[in-house]
């Protein structure tokens, strides 16, 4: 079939489910017709998205998944290629349509809290974990917050108080740093988002762990931004990957959880955070350092920041592994030049974010049992990851990697428990006995070599899900 013959799909827009889904099923049914033959060289993004009616970002993220899915190949300054026949287990014929209630990686009930289902994937622990009291105290102090302050938004930048306490605990101890180059968001994700609409447009390209932190690898896609992935395992980044693929491709930045990556729960070295900075520094992107799990982890990790001097490095931090992520504060520290910019952004998109919920965390961090209650929450979670790495082993799973520490251990099978099984698939199934899983196929670019899943270790243990796990071996 010649590029410009190509026909239009049939796009409905009120059909139950994405148009990238729709676009990904309907190429996926032609290359199992045969109707698309291996080599084919698929239309641009932008022919696509004219002949079809669809915004490129929504293009790029199919053509994506279909990479991912081992369908397409992806040449750069090529284009992209049908790269088999045979299709995935995942998109047989029977499975084309969408399956109603299945589990993606924003599936609300993983972050909502109020599901009836066994959250062994979710991102948050028990409340009970955390210090109720403690939390519960400072949002109380947090409402009383004066009568003049209610005519207002709030300082753009944050709330005041509490970002120069972060100051005095940063430069304290990890790196000097003034209140003036910290930026209060609505947690993590917020903060990325900024970054992206700061620093990237559409096309630029932007590397990630692989795997790697599930919605970030969404939330790339959106801006239309291209997603590199580094490879992760357990002794860390391939950085000599990394330096082909900068070569070759000359990112705009590089997201990394330097300390307990989530979902590997592993952390660099000092060596390998000099030479990363090194790599950063000779191929001229920046580096955005995921630090919210670093008061979960052992004194002394690689910092990114520190090394750096926030010279080419923006740390992005947040209270909800600590306090609660209902509370919903991250926060960006950069260099002087970088923030104006991003307050900008910020005020674009939102104006202020809520001076109540930043009262609240300043109340919590300053309190007298603060300390004492991080120090319970990791030794909470390390009986925990202790019982989830017994738990799992015994049903079968395999480790990828031996956390240092946090809230999550990632386990699979090296082989499928049946063939025409994968993790997404799994996950479905576990949905409806009413557990929430987290597969592998959330976490990576690459398609992925096993099934495995990111366990929360808080219920990694439940006899509910040994009892699933089991199931599952014995098909």
């Amino acid at each position: 079939m010649e590029e410009g013959n190509w026909p239009c799909v049939a796009i409905e827009r009120r059909q139950k489910g994405s148009l990238v889904e729709q676009i990904v099923t309907a190429i996926s049914a032609m290359v199992g017709s045969k109707e698309l033959r291996v080599g084919t060289k698929m239309p641009s993004v932008r022919q696509f998205a004219k002949c079809n009616g669809v915004s490129t970002f929504t293009v790029v993220e199919a053509y994506d998944r279909l990479v991912t899915l081992g369908l397409l190949s992806s040449r750069r300054g090529s284009g992209y290629f049908v790269a088999r026949q045979e299709l995935p287990a995942t998109l047989l014929p029977a499975a084309l349509h969408i399956i109603p209630n299945a589990i993606d990686a924003l599936t609300p009930d993983l972050y909502s809290g109020v599901s009836e289902a066994l959250p062994v994937g979710a991102g948050w622990l028990p409340p009970e974990w955390y210090g109720e009291d403690t939390i519960l105290d400072a949002v109380r102090q947090a409402m009383r917050i004066p009568a003049n302050r209610l005519r207002g938004y709030g300082h753009p930048l944050g709330f005041p108080t509490l970002r120069q306490q972060m100051a005095a605990t940063l430069s304290e101890e990890l790196f000097p740093v003034e209140a003036e180059q910290i930026l209060l968001t609505h947690g993590a994700t917020h903060a990325f988002d900024l970054v992206l609409r700061t620093l990237t447009k559409p096309g630029d390209t932007v590397f990630v762990e692989d795997p790697g932190y599930s919605n970030l690898l969404s939330l790339i896609r959106h801006h239309g931004c291209v997603a590199v992935g580094i490879p992760r395992g357990e002794h860390g980044l391939d950085l000599d990957a990394l330096a082909r693929q900068a070569a070759q491709t000359q990112p705009k930045l590089m997201f990394v959880n330097t300390v307990l990556q989530n979902p590997l729960g592993t952390s660099l070295s000092v060596a390998q955070a000099h030479r990363l900075l090194a790599l950063a520094e000779q191929f001229d992107f920046w580096l955005v350092e995921d630090d919210i799990y670093r008061e979960l982890a052992p004194r002394g990790e690689a910092s990114l920041a520190a090394m750096d001097g926030l010279r080419r490095v923006i740390r992005v931090g947040s209270f909800s592994k600590t306090l609660s992520p209902v509370l919903r504060v991250g926060s960006i520290c950069a260099s002087s030049s970088l923030i104006p910019e991003l307050l900008r952004v910020k005020m674009l998109a939102g104006l202020t974010t809520s001076e109540i919920n930043e009262r609240a965390v300043y109340h919590a961090i300053t309190a007298r049992p603060y300390r004492r209650m991080v120090d319970k929450l990791v030794t909470q979670l390390d009986a925990g990851r202790e019982r989830a790495m017994a738990s799992l082993r015994e049903v079968g799973m395999t480790l990828l990697a031996r956390p240092r520490g946090g809230m999550f251990v990632s386990a699979g099978w090296h082989d499928a428990p049946t063939a025409e099984w994968n993790g997404k698939i799994i996950a479905d199934q576990a949905l409806k006995h009413g557990i929430l899983l987290s597969p592998c196929d959330f976490f990576m670019l690459r398609a992925p070599e096993s099934i495995w899943f990111r366990f929360n270790v808080a219920y990694a243990d439940h006899p509910q899900l040994q009892t699933f796990l089991r199931r599952i071996c014995r098909q």
